[in-house]
């Protein structure tokens, strides 16, 4: 039986597992080459039985390993690394895309008391490193940094856990209540802005942030690092176009406003005339949303949150072949 989840949901259930006295298996993706289902630092925890939550793969790998679990096959001791899909007769076995391989790290759990300072750390949207020394085994914990990622070394593997993206919504009515659901799914830091006390007032998801400061003082405060989001969905100038004064010159990843095509020309030219330049204007994504033919509040969420996906791995292609040239 296997479970989908966050990473907090896949700790939360291995932390449970070893309160009621199961045998806990991690099950970390170090590498992948070629077209792999997962990225590096997808997790999995299982039990022999056969019970899963997360995912390595998608494909028929998390079956090979709980078979191996069973019977005792995985490893006399951990952590230990295991390869898949090395053979393409592999990769067509274990349901891996066409050249497709896997490295995985497999730990076997055993400090519920740590485990569950790092959910604590986590409960608190703090950033948390964990860091495993591959050849002792040993798990340390410590305070981490949005812009740090994902380090596979020799020597050890360090996952960030926690939100390293930040989402500043402005306006708490109907629509940012479909988006902070799909955005806490997808592990960002969710905050909320509206100084109007009828919406504020009203607001009551639990996981994200509400300030009422105003828009701009809102920015200036959330919006300090690259790592940051800025979408405006009030649908009122006074309120959405404070907000992108500033957010259009913070560091911010993305900025994005909802309203029509003919609304979005008004708001550009109101920001052009509050001295806006045209170079910081083309950072700006209004109408909001990949274009879905989306009309429901929840389609349109759907369509913000693609948008937002789409700009973060089109940008991390560009990092990574900006790396590769130098």
């Amino acid at each position: 039986m296997q479970n989908y989840g966050t990473d907090q949901d896949v700790l939360q259930t291995a932390h449970e597992w070893l309160q009621q006295g199961h045998e806990v298996i991690l099950v970390s993706v170090l590498k992948t080459w070629g077209s792999s289902p997962r990225p590096p630092g997808s997790l999995m925890v299982m039990r022999q039985e056969g019970v899963i939550t997360g995912s390595v793969s998608g494909g028929c790998v998390e079956e090979d390993l709980v078979q191996r679990y069973r019977d005792q096959q995985l490893s006399d001791s951990y952590p230990t690394r295991v390869n898949y899909g090395v053979k393409r007769d592999d990769a067509s076995r274990f349901g891996l895309p066409c050249g497709g391989r896997l490295e995985l790290l497999i730990e076997q759990l055993t400090d519920s008391v740590q485990l569950q300072k790092l959910l604590e750390s986590l409960q608190q949207q703090q950033l948390v490193a964990r860091q495993v020394d591959l050849h002792t085994g040993k798990i340390t914990l410590q305070a981490a940094r949005a812009e740090q990622d994902f380090v596979y070394t020799n020597k050890f593997v360090r996952k960030i856990f926690g939100p390293q993206w930040n989402l500043l919504l402005i306006g708490a009515g109907h629509l940012s209540q479909y988006v902070s659901q799909m955005a806490l799914m997808l592990g960002y830091r969710v905050i909320v802005c509206d100084p109007r006390k009828e919406y504020a007032q009203n607001w009551q998801l639990e996981g994200t942030e509400l300030t009422t400061l105003m828009p701009d003082d809102a920015v200036q405060y959330y919006v300090q690092q690259p790592r940051s989001i800025v979408v405006a969905l009030t649908h009122d100038p006074r309120l959405d176009d404070m907000a992108l004064l500033d957010a259009l010159t913070s560091p911010a990843f993305y900025v994005g406003a909802i309203g029509s095509q003919r609304n979005c020309d008004s708001r550009r030219q109101r920001l052009k005339e509050l001295g806006i330049t045209a170079s910081q204007l083309q950072r700006l994504h209004a109408p909001v949303g990949l274009s879905i033919g989306s009309h429901t509040p929840p389609e349109i969420a759907v369509s913000i949150l693609a948008e937002i996906t789409q700009q973060r791995h089109v940008e991390s292609v560009v990092e990574k072949h900006i790396v590769s040239l130098v």
